[in-house]
């Protein structure tokens, strides 16, 4: 088993999610994504966040995935975007991530005195990790692990249906590779099988 860096597992996890995200088919999650690539070139209009969820909506999704060496973050690849489109297109997942940020905003309130967007980083982190990590959360936080668990799949998905994302992803697809010689014979005979 080789070791996977969190960027990966979550590049696993958007690629198979992008055509089963809230429901969504693979015509929706390819709508959004040409809603988002339109987005970075025109001005864009949401249509479900208000200011304040926006905020921490381009906030969070950046906590999610981060701009690291390899390519940019979540709100570069226009995820927030991604995500208000889809959202829109499904109302009853659009309000439950709006009670998930409420609950959000509320929990930041009620342990700091201030919202998600102006807590500061260690803060930030000390609300997510207790949603984050569904067996370890504790009973009183089941609204959050749910929200987040929720946020993380559809900011995965925009992510990776993204052209940054798929860069990110370095998969070359359906290409002529002339340096490919077959299946390895040590693969080969693991599977227990043979050309010809």
């Amino acid at each position: 088993m080789t070791d996977f860096t969190r960027r990966e597992m979550l590049g696993f996890l958007g690629v198979a999610l992008m055509s089963g995200a809230f429901g969504c088919s693979g015509d929706q999650v390819e709508n959004a994504a040409r809603a988002t690539r339109r987005a970075q070139t025109e001005p864009f209009v949401r249509k479900v966040f208000s200011d304040g969820e926006w905020e921490t909506v381009r906030t969070l999704a950046d906590i999610v995935i981060p701009r690291d060496e390899r390519s940019g973050s979540a709100t570069d690849a226009a995820v927030p975007e991604f995500m208000d489109f889809i959202l829109d297109d499904s109302p009853s997942s659009g309000e439950s991530v709006r009670k998930g940020l409420g609950w959000l905003e509320a929990e930041c309130r009620r342990r700091f005195s201030a919202g998600f967007t102006t807590c500061t980083p260690e803060q930030r982190t000390a609300v997510i990790d207790d949603i984050a990590w569904p067996r370890r959360a504790k009973r009183e936080h089941e609204e959050g692990v749910e929200f987040f668990n929720q946020f993380r799949n559809l900011t995965a998905t925009g992510f990776w249906s993204s052209r940054m994302g798929v860069e990110d992803l370095q998969y070359i697809g359906n290409t002529f590779n002339p340096n490919w010689n077959g299946c390895p014979p040590a693969a080969m005979e693991k599977l227990g099988v043979r050309y010809g």
